[in-house]
This record gives C-alpha cells, structure tokens and sequence, in this order.
C-alpha cells in the first residue's frame, strides 16, 4: 500500500554491501564482548511462521508490527555527517556536532541504546545496532516527535497513526477495546515506534521498570522494537535478516529502503539534541500529492538528464554564468554535545533489571507451624548471564490466592531490591491456620524472569495428651460432668495450639463414635454431639466444658487424640437415678367401744363378740 503512495528515493543510497558492512562494523564496535544468552529468551518465539518469513511470531496487522501504517518519507541529506577525510564505508566514527537532521533527542537516544544493550546482552546474536531502532524511530515517528518526552521517557501527548478502516489504509478491527489507542472500533499504530495493539500485546516490554508496558514509552518501545526486530533467530549483520527484519515492521520496499537510508546515515556519525528540540518530518507516505511542501535538499550539480522528481527541483539551463559558489554556512552547534557511543573497550551502561538474566531460588527450607511466623526467609539472587551477581534489582515476591500466610500488615505482595551479593529477601512471613504446601512466586517486574520457592505450613503436634486430676468421672442420666482439663506435651515440652480431636465412644477399644453415650450438646437439629474438635491454650492445656450423660445408662469412653501421636483415654460412666423404697404407715390407734360392746368381752372364734355376761342363754335340751 505504501509503496504506491511513496515517492521515488535516490538509488544506490543503500546498497547491500554497504548496510551489511555498516551493521557488521557496528556489532563490532559495542565494547566488550557479548555476554552469553540469558536463561529466559527476550526475544520471544524462534520460529517464523511458514506463511510469512518476514514477520515474528506474533505479529498483527496481516503480518507486520505497524500493520503497515504509514510512515514518514523524509530523507536524510545528500552530505553524510561524516568528518571529513574518512572515507563514506566506515560508518563507525562518532561526531559530536553536525546537521540538524543527524541530532537525536537525548531521552530517545538513551532509550535506543539502553535497549540495544538488553538484546545485545540477552541475544548476542542478533547484533542488533542502536543505529537500526534509530532508523525506524525516524520513520515511524520522526523521534517520538523530536523528543516530546517527559522525565520517565512517555510521549507527553499520544502518537497514534490513522484508523486502519480499509480505507486507503489495511482493514483491522479493533483488537484491545481502545485501551492502547482509544479507539473501540479500528487499531491504530500506537507510540513512538508505530505498534499496532495486537502486536503490542504480544511484544510489549516495560524496560524502564515502572510497571507498566507503555507503547507511548520510549523505553518500553525500544526494546520492544528490539526484541521484534531480532525474533526467529535472525543476525542483522547479514543484510537478509536485516532486510527481513525491516520488512517485518513495514511490508514495503520503499519503507526497506528509507529506513536503511537513515540508518546508514546515523551509523555515519549522529549527536544529542535536548528533548522536544529535534528537527520534525515533514512528508508522510499517506499525504504525497502536487501541494505537499518541498524539502530543501544540499545544494546538487545535477546532470542535464536528470529527470525532476518531489526531492529534487529542475536542474537549471545548461552553460550558466560563471559564479564562485557560495561558501557553504557552517552547521549550528546543538546545546549539547554528547558523543553517540563510548571509546571502544568502555562498558555500556545496563541498568540492573535488563542485566539480571535469572533468579536462583534460595535453598533454605521454607517451614512452619500453623500461626506462627516461618524461621527462614524467602530469597532469591539476582544473576547475570555469566551467573555473576546483580545488585539494585526489584524482585517481586507474590503469595498465592489459595494461603493464608501473610507478610507484614496482612500484605500478599512485597517487592524488595537485591543488595551487592545479588541476594533479595522477603520480609517475615507467618503462618495462617491452614495447614498445607504452597508456592512463592519471585519475578523481576517487566521482565518474564520468575522462580518458585517451595513453602510448607504443618500442623501443631503434641506426642502426649494426659488428663489433669484423676477425680471419677460419673454422672447420672441426663446429668452433667465435671470439667475435665487435659495437658499437651511435645518431646516433654509444653504444646500450645495444637488441635485435639475428641469423640465419645463406647469402649476404650472403639475409636468409633457411640450412638447413646454422653454428648457435647445438641446441634441446631437437636441430635446429640458426640465429635468435638478443641485445642490447647497458650499453656498447653485445655478444657472440656459441657459434657452432658446420656440416657442410657453404662460404661463409656472419652477418646482424645492430637497430631503427633498423643492420646488420652478417660472413662465416663452413667448411672441411673437412685431408687428410695415407699414410706411405712404410721401405727394407729384403737377406737374407743361402743355402747353396746363390752370392752372385757372376748371375741368368738368367729370374729363377733361374745354375749354380755349379764345376758343368760338357755341351754338347748
């Protein structure tokens, strides 16, 4: 699509001789040797799909990491900024003055080399040059807009590309509900160096350790574009995957070609510019038409032949007078003047979250007892990729969602900085009351940098439970027992917390539960409780309250058992209410006689009274 809005670029500004020849004399010119690749792969999938070897893993947009937005299209001036008398094929001299087009804005310029360091250092390789991001920077969005960052290197507005409608443009509805460009209907390429969200969702980086992955962040972009330009294994030194890589970003010869120009310009020579004072583009791929301004071009002696084009006017009519050609006006001096890369033989400065290459777990077992706080501590070391440690690295330590162990002030997340030795060590962790193995998470944040350490949380344990008192332990039915007090012993010392299990059987050589024995109370459906989980105080004691017998009267047993071993067996007996025999009657006494009984009368044999003796009877005959 671009390329048929493009305009024609001088020929031969690239040849592939001279790239290859720039990259690989730049690779060569990075200070000390390349470390070896760290454990964890920056630049992500190693294999291109089969359907497009220009584009990553993970690319959108039908392929390419801008979804082929456009682009600008200025191009550098026809002088080099190289010093003069060094021949043009030696790209590596630095400059710490020249034109205007070959200032960088400091941020930018910072944030390009800070993320050729992390590739170079993660996927030595790739021989990814700060001067190839630079490229691309240009293009895509003349330097986040000649360096409109503030402090932390974000875009102080949004650089968003058109909608990507199909209208002129390719057809991607949107993939991130506008959250990275605002727009819940179409993409657009986002930041300083153009991705559209699909591809920043798999790519994005956060390499200025905020915590966040910014596309409108220089720092996160860069190495992003890094890391994108670098992915399946390519070496840029060789102008295929370099030309590869370029096309990746922009399916468009003309775009391969400009970007090329601009790197080989900058690997010429570049300096700093303060921020928001770097020169802006001016021609994008998508506005090329007869009214779009002409940029001024070094001043040229073209052949009568020469065809016009939109960056080259007529040539003037042949045999002009003759005239002294103006003495060219010396370039204005930038405020600064930093060189573009140190002396040979001087270390690049990484900040440590970019050199870390892995976190070693630490060995100490992480164990404890329910409620209390564990006797080591989680750590992990910081190492670079030759296992050297790293100080000042933000390590994350994250509990999972299924503990109950906190760190301090109930907190699940703590993020703490590794010191000289490499070591970062969590604060005290305690306990809950959950008794199970876990996992703590440690990661470097912004980077895919992790490791576990192994945490177990045991329960409380007692090898000896034995009651307090030996007073029978009797109640009548119905009736209520005493409280009983029972004492916990770990290898003879006292065993606070632990949980003890006690259950009403109905013999001592039963651990099942008795159907009629005493109980613990009722529960909410009236049925009696006969399992009752208790656990041992501060002294290692506890107290069993509210034993109620039963109504069957017999023999029972309290079985008690603790973690660890510990048991205790106490008989409960039930009796039935004593039984009181009926009272005696009180003796009474003898009514006085009546009239007509004679008390000295003696009863007959009979039971009537015998006949008074002033009665006679007759004798039969």
């Amino acid at each position: 699509m671009a390329a048929q809005f493009g305009r024609r670029l001088r020929r031969g500004a690239t040849s592939g001789a001279i790239v290859a020849a720039a990259v690989a004399a730049l690779a060569a010119s990075q200070g000390p040797g390349a470390l070896p690749p760290p454990t964890d792969n920056l630049s992500g999938d190693s294999a291109i799909g089969a359907g497009d070897a220009t584009t990553p893993p993970g690319g959108g947009g039908g392929g390419s990491a801008t979804g082929d937005s456009p682009y600008y299209t200025d191009l550098p001036p026809l002088n080099t900024p190289n010093r003069p008398g060094v021949a043009p094929t030696a790209p590596t001299v630095p400059i710490v003055t020249g034109p205007a087009e070959a200032g960088i804005p400091a941020t930018v310029l910072a944030a390009y080399r800070r993320a050729e360091a992390s590739v170079r250092a993660s996927d030595p390789s790739c021989n990814l040059p700060w001067q190839l991001l630079a490229g691309i920077g240009k293009v895509e969005s003349g330097q986040a807009r000649g360096g409109r960052v503030d402090g932390n290197g974000t875009t102080l507005s949004p650089i968003l590309g058109p909608a990507l409608d199909g209208n002129g443009f390719a057809l991607i509805q949107d993939t991130d509900r506008g959250a990275f460009d605002g727009d819940t209907t179409h993409d657009r390429a986002v930041g300083p160096m153009q991705f559209i969200p699909s591809t920043w969702a798999v790519w994005g980086q956060d390499a200025n350790g905020d915590g966040k992955k910014d596309p409108n962040n220089i720092y996160d972009a860069a190495q992003a574009a890094g890391m994108y330009l670098c992915a399946g294994g390519r070496n840029l030194a060789i102008k295929a995957d370099l030309d590869r890589a370029i096309l990746s970003y922009n399916r468009s010869t003309e775009y391969l070609t400009t970007v090329l120009t601009w790197f080989e310009y900058y690997g010429r020579g570049t300096h700093t510019v303060p921020d928001g004072t770097g020169q802006l583009p001016v021609d994008r791929s998508d506005r090329l038409g007869p009214d779009r301004p002409l940029r001024p071009t070094a001043p040229t002696s073209p052949s009568p032949s020469t065809t016009p084009t939109p960056d080259r006017p007529s040539p003037k009519p042949t045999n002009p007078a003759p005239t002294t050609p103006p003495k060219p006006t010396e370039p204005t001096k930038p405020p600064t003047t930093e060189p573009t890369r140190p002396p040979v033989g001087t270390p690049v400065e990484i900040p440590p979250t970019l050199r870390v290459a892995r976190l070693k777990p630490g060995t100490a077992a992480l164990t404890a007892v329910t409620e209390s706080t564990f006797a080591q501590a989680a750590t992990v070391t910081a190492v670079d990729a030759a296992g050297r440690p790293v100080a000042g690295v933000s390590v994350r330590f994250e509990l999972p969602a299924t503990t109950d162990a906190r760190f301090p002030a109930g907190a699940t997340t703590v993020t703490v900085t590794s010191d000289a030795r490499g070591v970062a060590k969590a604060p005290a962790l305690r306990a809950g009351e959950k008794a199970e193995p876990f996992t703590i998470r440690a990661s470097v944040p912004g980077r895919s940098l992790t490791a576990e350490l192994k945490a177990t949380v045991e329960v409380r344990k007692a090898d000896a439970l034995a009651r307090v008192g030996d007073a029978a332990l009797t109640a009548t039915t119905g009736g209520d027992y005493a409280e009983v007090t029972v004492e916990g012993r770990l290898d003879g010392a006292l065993a606070p917390g632990v949980t003890v299990t006690a259950v009403v059987t109905d013999s001592a050589d039963s651990a099942q539960q008795s159907a009629d024995g005493p109980s613990f109370g009722k529960d909410a459906a009236g049925n009696p409780i006969r399992t009752k989980v208790l656990k041992t105080d501060a002294n290692g004691r506890l107290s069993i309250k509210g034993l109620v017998a039963g109504e069957k009267a017999g023999s029972y047993v309290l079985l008690l058992t603790a973690p660890g071993g510990g048991t205790a067996k106490l008989t409960l007996t039930v009796t039935e209410p004593a039984t009181t025999p009926p009272a005696s009657p009180d003796p009474t006494t003898d009514p006085a006689p009546t009239a007509s009984e004679s008390p000295s009368a003696p009863a007959s044999p009979s039971g009537s009274a015998s006949a008074s003796p002033s009665a006679s009877t007759s004798p039969t005959a």
